[in-house]
């Protein structure tokens, strides 16, 4: 079967089509025929061996997927050849074929197309868990999300309206701002040509915002955490911006704030019946037309470095999605 192969650690570019043996099913397993894959910036940082995940080499990138069940092992309970499911592999995606877990399956409605279905479980998955669960966001509360046209900035703007938020989006170019708004971010900050602490403050009055959902990191996050509100929170989700910064605690003192981290790899591991539950709700969600997740492009898997590099080049808004 042909598979995306990373054999070396380093750029997008690196990556190969081969041929490799087809995976067998072991004892509560199934094989499945991956229909869509999911990139994600943590396939960057895998490439590069800069992530917590540490794969051995050689490895295949994309750590989400949907698809078809196309064998099934011993002492399976529920799954069988043609159902229709969505995967959280961690890495390993791309390919036509990939063994999983029986228990680490989630069954999809027939209603919710391969690539959709293939955008949730990390982008949205982590939105959900970051704004719920860690910044237990309140109807009628502020938030602040850096980094709002990629694929959780996208997420958090919509689930933040669903959840009865204002939301100011920050991004670095029109291009990318008129994207949020268009997504129902009320506000809209250019972080590439505006002081990020001043106009958070001036957007909110000078009492600052409640929450602020921080993917980028870098030398953004500082200014952010300096427009917190009393009792705010700041969610550490990720460092696409390149630095991981180092943050004054007198900061949080001052306003009796909160930096929380965001960890959904770990969630999911520690608690599978809560990432369930948080999968089928986006399913949900997205069936009924209340999430509607913007597709960037969708590439054939033999270009899958050639979709990673426009991830890297932070030229995507939305998701990009692989399709074997």
């Amino acid at each position: 079967m042909k598979a995306i192969v990373c054999r070396q650690f380093g750029p997008p570019e690196s990556l190969r089509l081969e041929d490799i043996d087809e995976p067998t099913a072991g004892p509560g397993e199934v094989v499945i025929r991956v229909r869509a894959v999911g990139l994600n910036f943590f396939d960057l940082l895998l490439l590069q061996n800069k992530y917590q995940v540490k794969p051995d080499l050689p490895f295949s990138p994309g750590g989400e997927l949907a698809g078809e069940i196309d064998r099934v092992g011993a002492d399976c309970e529920w799954a069988k050849p043609g159902d229709r499911v969505i995967a959280l592999t961690r890495f390993g995606a791309a390919c036509e074929k990939v063994v999983v877990a029986e228990s680490d399956l989630i069954a999809m409605p027939d209603e919710l197309s391969f690539e959709l279905a293939a955008s949730l479980t990390v982008t949205y998955g982590t939105t959900l868990h970051a704004l719920a669960d860690r910044g237990e966001l309140k109807p009628g509360e502020t938030v602040a999300i850096l980094g709002a046209s990629g694929g959780v900035g996208q997420a958090a703007i919509e689930i933040a309206k669903l959840m009865g938020a204002r939301v100011i989006a920050c991004a670095s170019s029109p291009e990318k701002l008129a994207f949020c708004r268009e997504k129902g971010a009320d506000e809209v900050i250019d972080y590439s040509t505006e002081a990020l602490k001043v106009r958070l403050r001036e957007l909110t009055d000078d009492v600052g915002v409640d929450v602020v959902y921080d993917a980028v990191g870098d030398k953004y996050s500082e200014p952010a955490i300096r427009a917190l509100a009393w009792r705010g929170r700041h969610l550490v989700v990720g460092f696409a911006g390149g630095e991981i910064p180092k943050i004054p605690l007198n900061l949080l003192l001052l306003r009796g704030a909160d930096v929380r981290g965001v960890f959904w790899g770990e969630f999911v591991a520690r608690e599978p019946d809560a990432f369930a539950d948080v999968v089928r709700k986006l399913m949900d969600w997205t069936v009924r037309g209340a999430l509607k997740p913007h597709i960037h492009a969708v590439y054939p898997l033999e270009r899958t470095g050639e979709a990673l590099a426009e991830l890297a080049a932070r030229r995507v808004i939305g998701k990009i999605i692989v399709k074997p």
